[in-house]
């Protein structure tokens, strides 16, 4: 049976480097790759690995307790394996939460112990191993946004009342709803269709509502992309500009060469090695690709001191270096301009479209790591699918610049050549036409089933968001889910 990569993903949870699409089109991939290879000397990065997992666990722990509102216990068996595995967690103590402190500390059996702290706006960040303290100071966010009760939908969340849709089937929407949520292994926690930005199909699991901020993991990716959009609406970066990252501008440096748009392609080529490459050893070291999350280090600098695999725009590959170098950009871009860098997402994105609960993570240095750190409400995700599905207008104010949404869901050409029609600009790309909805359909996707689907040929934005251990059957029912959708809600009329 066929299976692809962004097939995988959806129905995983997680991105499966083993399934491409068939095993001779691997081995062609394979191929191409090697033969443009520069032929760079690998190193991976420091550190004992199960120090970095436990890097990940206590910081999984604490936004899951001091974020999310989870019990610990829950949280252990059921969120974020992908920093912390299952596996491994058996392997290191039991956290300790320290609820005065806002803290989670778990020892390793070596006695070295890693702790993550809750900062406020800035969520919970683990601390480099060995320090007891962060190399930033976290920064109150101020939320300029009407009381949410009174505010009608999507600035606020009063909804309006009335009858649906008369094109719209709703016992069907309804059965879509059903279906996200079964069967309970499913770990569904919040489900949200908008049809031409009304909310038609919404519910939650125990515990959670409409507010509750969930794990969204590499759904972050778009929000960083979103960021790169807002500063390149105002001017400050384009598209085809080559990347102006400081530590590549030295003398004969080929990364000097490697455009912004190479980078939201995932085809800059920086030698970041990760668990979903084709070509995955895990006997080369800890990977790259998680380092980003759990080394305690300045992710910024470190990523920019990464080498070239390939020439840019060659060879896609899904890899946590690209999205941190936007971010890096993001950052220079905000500062730039003499602005805060951590409280202008809500400034100058969320506070414009009803965005009240994300919470966007740090590394110890203030950096944000939104190519999976980070976390919001499943209404909250939606507002965002809709400022796509609006062409990034919202109330009249083009947010993002024109052509933007166009490019980030156009087939990335390195993609392309490889045999894989599932990426664009840090969104995925139903290209293929492996999940059961249109080929223009394009997607914020995220690991333990976590996504937002952007459906223009249908006006629909649908959001499931679960709790990791879910991956699986979540998946399933995601494509029943969207199937049923697809009954019930006609095609858009050009």
């Amino acid at each position: 049976m066929k299976t692809s990569l962004l097939a995988c993903l959806i129905l995983n949870g997680l991105i499966c480097h083993a399934q491409v699409s068939t095993p001779e089109a691997r081995v062609k991939m394979l191929a191409r790759a090697a033969e443009l290879e520069l032929g760079t000397a690998y190193k991976a990065p420091p550190g004992d690995a199960l120090s970095h997992h436990t890097a990940g666990y206590a910081k999984i722990m604490c936004s899951a307790v001091f974020i999310t509102g989870l019990s610990p216990e829950f949280a252990a068996e059921n969120v974020g394996y992908f920093t912390a595995p299952y596996a491994e967690r058996a392997k290191v103590g039991k956290p300790s939460i320290d609820y005065d402190r806002k803290s989670v500390s778990i020892q390793l059996p070596n006695g070295v112990v890693r702790t993550a702290v809750y900062t406020g706006d800035q969520g919970c960040v683990c601390l480099p191993e060995g320090s007891g303290s962060l190399k930033f100071k976290p920064e109150k966010v101020v939320r300029r946004l009407p009381d949410a009760a009174t505010t009608p939908w999507p600035m606020g969340d009063l909804l309006p009342g009335g009858s649906s849709p008369s094109n719209v089937d709703m016992n069907l929407v309804r059965k879509a709803v059903d279906v996200a949520f079964a069967p309970d292994e499913a770990l569904t926690a919040a489900f949200v269709v908008t049809y031409k930005g009304r909310i038609i199909g919404e519910r939650y699991g125990e515990g959670v509502d409409k507010s509750t901020p969930l794990e969204s993991w590499s759904m972050g990716k778009s929000l960083s992309a979103t960021l790169m959009g807002i500063l390149i609406q105002q001017g400050v970066y384009t598209l085809d500009q080559p990347a102006p990252i400081p530590q590549w501008q030295g003398k004969d440096d080929g990364r000097s060469k490697i455009r912004i748009m190479d980078i939201m392609h995932m085809s800059s080529g920086i030698y970041c090695r990760a668990p979903q490459d084709p070509d995955y050893d895990p006997s080369l070291g800890y990977p790259d690709h998680l380092y980003l999350y759990t080394g305690g280090v300045n992710s910024f600098e470190y990523d920019a001191s990464l080498p070239q695999q390939w020439l840019p725009n060659t060879v896609g590959r899904y890899r946590n270096s690209d999205p941190v170098l936007i971010n890096y950009l993001n950052r220079l871009g905000i500062e730039g301009k003499g602005e805060n860098y951590l409280t202008f997402p809500q400034r100058m994105l969320f506070d414009k479209i009803g965005i009240r609960t994300m919470v966007m993570e740090t590394d110890p240095y203030g950096n944000f790591l939104t190519q999976g750190y980070e976390f919001a409400s499943a209404r909250d995700w939606a507002r965002l699918g809709n400022l796509y599905l609006h062409d990034g207008i919202w109330n009249g104010e083009r947010i993002l610049p024109e052509g933007f949404t166009k490019f980030v869901s156009t087939l990335a050409e390195p993609w392309l050549a490889d045999g894989r029609p599932i990426y664009g600009g840090l969104f995925w790309i139903n290209g293929d036409g492996a999940l059961p909805i249109p080929k223009d359909a394009y997607m914020m996707l995220g690991a333990g089933g976590q996504s937002v689907t952007i459906i223009p040929s249908h006006d629909l934005v649908v959001v499931r968001l679960g709790h990791y251990k879910g991956q699986q059957a979540g998946g399933k029912s995601l494509d029943k889910a969207y199937a049923l959708l697809m009954e019930a809600v006609p095609k858009s009329k050009d």
